[in-house]
């Protein structure tokens, strides 16, 4: 009878749960918001005196921003192949916007999928080939229109009409509303803005319409000191399109000034064909807003410098337009998962494929390992596991997002994969033998756009090495903390050899480490 009794006690506590062990801890979900081209100097949680963006801020706040967050290969398809596999460009075997993702390499999102995982990306993929290991797809065609997109939902082409950063935003919310809610998820949330050729929304048309944007100091550089590469792009404000980027009609100039194409692009029948595509409440208003600047330019008919400074009023502009619209919609995002209870166990990150000139240099685009392009901002929260505003000074690389998520997540990293888990720094916890350098490596020239030298190169928490290869053999060195602005290139500075050579064999450790072949 004792024993029976016992046995009694036993399986009802069993059946209580006294004696089991707690439950695993939940999975957190994962929302990554990625935009293109949004230079760091136009958040204001990054300091920019050019426009607020407060919910961008908001994830800062709450969470850890990273202000060493770098690209490995400054140029759209390619940052966005790194970030999916956790491999440099060589590895993963997309170099430049010409190749096609080969999509039946292993990708974070497949192994979180097979780990139990509902996986989506709403927005902009531009890889070629078709997204897999989503559960749901839903992608823009190529770069996307800014306004009515078209897009490709699991094979099916559809178009919307509205504003692109809206109708990925209310796709996105609702793929979230349709999901097994007892499933973790991950989201990737891809926005075209504020991706070239700057369409805002048009209730943001009057938006900084009385400013003047300051110049950059570096807006009339001469590229002195520097290797022939910074001087033989194709990539300045001057040389923008009066059409396509200034939005000008065909009457209002007698010649389109622009170039920074790739001799394929015509851009009066492309700017023609883009405005035209608009419904005609979309015109209406774009009508009544850039009608006034086009007076403006014909009356002013701004020549030379007066013409760069004019071009880079409205570049500016426009561009900072965009990014309102990206930052009023990550407000909706944010302000979902707290009425839906999902703020606590879900990782939200904000970043952008790459960094982005404004003005600097006197240039627009990306592509060079220069700081602005270079850097990217990075924005992680996750309340469960990491302190709300801190602030992260370590190297930190787009090859780090596909192990982060998997670390998190609980699913073993794999072995190949180049980047390294963030996780140390978001929880401040066993950061001994961070990364002390990070490499880069640009491929496109001769092809494609705006002419900028295949280049490789190191950067250290004070130095940066850049070796322009190809057609042209040249070294540059930049003191960082001496001159920020990369406008003395020190590489042939007597006082510097011990520091160059130095740099060139930390340089050669990385290649090897990262096999790099040498005919790269």
């Amino acid at each position: 009878m004792k024993f029976r009794f016992l046995s009694l006690i036993v399986f009802a506590v069993h059946l209580t749960g006294a004696f089991c062990q707690p439950p695993a801890e939940k999975r957190p979900n994962i929302i990554f918001i990625m935009t293109d081209d949004h230079a760091n100097r136009a958040m204001s949680c990054y300091g920019s005196d050019l426009l607020q963006t407060p919910n961008m801020d908001r994830i800062a706040r709450e969470g850890m921003r990273f202000d060493n967050s770098f690209v490995t290969n400054s140029i759209c398809a390619p940052s966005r192949a790194v970030m999916l596999t956790g491999k440099y460009s060589h590895m993963n075997g997309l170099r430049d916007n010409r190749d096609e993702f080969d999509g039946s390499q292993q990708t974070f999102v497949k192994l979180l999928q097979a780990a139990g995982y509902f996986t989506a990306i709403i927005g902009k993929w531009h890889l070629k080939t078709q997204p897999t290991g989503f559960d749901y797809w839903n992608v823009l065609i190529d770069q996307g229109e800014y306004y009515n997109p078209r897009l490709i939902e699991q094979g099916d082409t559809t178009r919307v009409q509205g504003y692109t950063t809206d109708v990925i935003t209310d796709i996105a919310l609702k793929t979230i509303d349709n999901r097994d809610p007892n499933q973790p998820f991950c989201l990737l949330l891809h926005h075209k803005a504020p991706h070239r050729n700057w369409m805002p929304d048009a209730k943001h048309l009057s938006l900084f319409e009385d400013q003047d944007i300051p110049l950059p100091p570096t807006f009339w550089d001469d590229y002195a000191t520097r290797s022939t590469a910074a001087s033989t792009q194709d990539m300045r404000v001057a040389d923008m399109y009066l059409s396509f980027d200034m939005k000008l009609m065909p009457g209002d100039f007698e010649k389109e000034t622009g170039t920074g194409g790739n001799g394929r692009f015509n851009p009066v029948p492309n700017w023609l064909a883009t405005y035209n595509a608009l419904t005609p409440d979309q015109r209406a208003a774009w009508d009544a807003h850039y009608d006034r600047i086009r007076q403006d330019f014909r009356e002013k008919k701004p020549e030379g410098r007066a013409l760069a400074e004019w071009k880079y009023q409205q570049y500016m502009k426009d561009y900072l337009r965009c990014v309102v619209s990206v930052d009023e919609n990550i407000g909706r995002v944010l302000d979902y998962l707290d009425q839906h209870g999902l703020t606590e166990n879900t990782i939200v990150v904000y970043t952008s494929d790459q960094g982005f000139y404004l003005g600097e240099h006197g240039w627009y685009d990306k592509r060079f390992m220069y700081e602005p392009s270079f850097r990217m901002p990075l924005l992680i929260r996750y309340p469960k596991r990491v302190k709300a505003g801190q602030v992260s000074t370590d190297l930190a690389l787009n090859l780090d997002f596909a192990p982060t998520f998997l670390d998190f997540a609980g699913v073993p990293v794999p072995g190949d994969m180049q980047g390294r888990s963030l996780r140390p720094l978001l929880e401040q916890k066993h950061k001994s033998g961070w990364r002390k350098s990070i490499y880069y490596q640009y491929y496109e020239y001769p092809h494609g756009w705006h002419k900028v030298k295949r280049h490789y190169g190191i950067r250290t928490g004070r130095y940066k090495l850049i070796h322009f290869y190809n057609d042209i053999d040249a070294w540059e060195l930049y003191d960082l903390k001496k001159d920020p602005d990369e406008l003395v290139n020190l590489a042939d500075n007597p006082k510097y050899r011990g520091k160059v050579r130095k740099l060139r064999s930390e340089l050669e450790k990385l290649r090897v480490e990262y096999k790099v072949p040498e005919d790269n």
